[in-house]
């Protein structure tokens, strides 16, 4: 018997962790240009600095088949925060979604840095 032939209700059931949520959101959040990542926090205390080219930290926190983000991030200056986070907010909410069929009831956004524009580097021929 071929899965095509099995009906849906009788294939079984998927299970989706919360840590593949959570690469699923930061790999969702860098695909938006104005996000950049949080440095790593032990007890609370950045560890490192604050880069535009690390990561998004995203913890996820399922119940069944919704799940709620918590997102650490950088911003790029002069892009606005709010439109910024609003944008992150609805594309985590979207991907994460289309990705893994959970409903996301809550994101929530902490902005850890905002990041100067990035300059040429300039060189003496």
């Amino acid at each position: 018997m071929t899965s095509t032939s099995v009906p849906p209700e009788e294939r079984g059931e998927l299970t989706v962790a919360e840590r593949a949520v959570e690469r699923l959101a930061a790999h969702a959040a860098q695909e938006l240009g104005d996000v950049g990542g949080a440095a790593e926090r032990v007890l609370g205390v950045a560890v490192g600095g604050e880069d535009a080219g690390r990561s998004v930290k995203v913890d996820a926190h399922l119940d069944g088949d919704r799940v709620r983000l918590a997102a650490r991030l950088s911003i790029a200056y002069p892009s606005s925060v709010t439109r910024t986070t609003e944008d992150a907010r609805a594309h985590l909410r979207g991907r994460v979604e289309e990705l893994t069929g959970l409903r996301v009831d809550r994101v929530d956004i902490t902005v850890t840095a905002l990041h100067g524009p990035v300059r040429p580097v300039r060189r003496v021929s």
